[in-house]
């Protein structure tokens, strides 16, 4: 942690600073309002607006022309999307499709890829994962005819908030087919290392998974080049695509031209498609892995999204997320460290995803008192706050206030005003 005391000059002189500053008029904020919770849903832009209204002009002049004659064809989006999304993985173009939901995309790349066979029968998680990865994995497992409770392997924590590489190495063995981590753990923002982890999952030649929830759009990664088989994640954190925004996927380039697990009708290769024939001649590209007609109106804001992140850069945006949450955790060190709060995230820069994981007994009460007091912060049981300043549109100074205003409020107990529990969507 910083030994210089940090002021509002200096927060000021950071965002003067500040290459991505400009960002923040693209998308609808509020005055006097502190949105931390970018991690979860990110907001509104006004690209992403624009990018709406134009497939809703292109249904309302078009009908169902629009699927190949309108100003941004619905018919190709889908594909669009995904070569827009792959410099913010490492992809090849045609390794990247959105699609579907996270979830709905973690079955299709399970039903792929894992084909248990002899004594290969496994798969490998953690304990930390969200809970809807592991609903999947149990799903799937008992699909095949199997019992989870034998085949599914959890890598605890020791502390409950963070686990160990060499943990999950580990537990890599013959038996294991698959093996599916997080990028970056939901409640702690700690940043798995990707690259050795498949590396030493493929020595033991075990399918490497990952879900990217928490990573896409504040972390670069080299999916291609660090030979990961598969990918999922979804787009309404980060990637501001807003509520149930479409989900992507990844599968590496020595995969594809395999028969998707989940075939349907937007499997087909496009010239193919309207053949209308049952037997099924399947893209030779992500798009493979596509089953159901794309979500247009949930698929269309990642368009006017996405042009913001190639024109800001991924590593530009994840410098500056570095330096935020540093800035944060500096500012908890120096202004909060009487109140009984813990940083639970990893501090080194290559350890740390996007946001900072606080925690405190009362941490449901001290959510509440900060919605009160006009911040957004995160909530995750038992005991977490996340906050998640936001490249593209937090400032420094609003990390600055933000901190002040949750001094002010345990200096004045203010959270003691609300239950410590939990609201219906946390």
């Amino acid at each position: 942690m910083t030994k210089e005391r940090i002021t509002r000059e200096i927060v000021q002189t950071m965002d003067q600073k500040d290459s991505l500053s400009h960002f923040k008029s693209e998308f609808y904020t509020q005055d006097d309002y502190y949105y931390m919770d970018g991690n979860s849903l990110g907001l509104l832009s006004k690209r992403a607006e624009a990018a709406v209204l134009t497939s809703l002009q292109d249904w309302k002049e078009q009908g169902i022309d629009g699927w190949t004659e309108g100003k941004e064809p619905w018919f190709y989006m889908s594909e669009k999307i995904g070569e827009m999304t792959a410099p913010l993985i490492g992809a090849e173009p045609e390794e990247v499709i959105n699609t579907g939901s996270i979830t709905a995309n973690l079955h299709q790349l399970l039903a792929t890829f894992y084909k248990p066979e002899g004594d290969r029968t496994k798969i490998l998680a953690d304990s930390l994962n969200f809970p809807s990865d592991i609903y999947a994995l149990q799903s799937q497992i008992e699909q095949k005819g199997l019992k989870h409770e034998e085949q599914l392997i959890q890598v605890e924590s020791k502390d409950g908030y963070t686990l160990k590489e060499d943990d999950i190495i580990a537990q890599m063995d013959e038996r294991t087919a698959v093996l599916l981590l997080p990028s970056v753990l939901y409640r702690s923002g700690q940043l798995l290392d990707m690259k050795r982890l498949t590396e030493e999952a493929h020595k033991r030649g075990i399918i490497v998974g990952f879900d990217l929830a928490h990573s896409i759009g504040a972390i670069p990664h080299q999916l291609h080049e660090w030979d990961v088989d598969f990918a999922v994640w979804c787009t309404y954190k980060y990637l501001n695509s807003g509520p149930g925004g479409v989900g992507g996927l990844f599968v590496h380039e020595k995969h594809l031209g395999q028969k998707p697990g989940l075939a349907g009708w937007f499997s087909s290769k496009k010239g193919k498609q309207f053949d209308m024939e049952h037997t099924l001649t399947h893209s030779e590209t992500a798009s493979a892995f596509q089953m159901g007609t794309p979500h247009i109106l949930s698929s269309a804001p990642l368009v006017g999204s996405l042009e913001m992140f190639n024109e800001a850069g991924i590593e530009t945006i994840r410098s500056k997320s570095l330096q935020m949450t540093r800035l944060l955790m500096n500012l908890i060190h120096q202004e909060l460290s009487d109140f009984g709060f813990q940083i639970m995230n990893p501090l080194e820069d290559e350890r740390r995803g996007g946001h900072v994981s606080l925690v405190h007994p009362e941490a449901a009460s001290i959510c509440k008192a900060l919605k009160s007091e006009g911040v957004t912060p995160d909530y995750r049981s038992p005991n977490v706050i996340r906050l998640a300043p936001i490249a593209l549109y937090s400032s420094f100074e609003d990390v600055y206030d933000m901190i002040g205003i949750l001094k002010k409020l345990m200096t004045e107990e203010k959270h003691k005003q609300f239950k410590n529990e939990r609201g219906i969507i946390a």
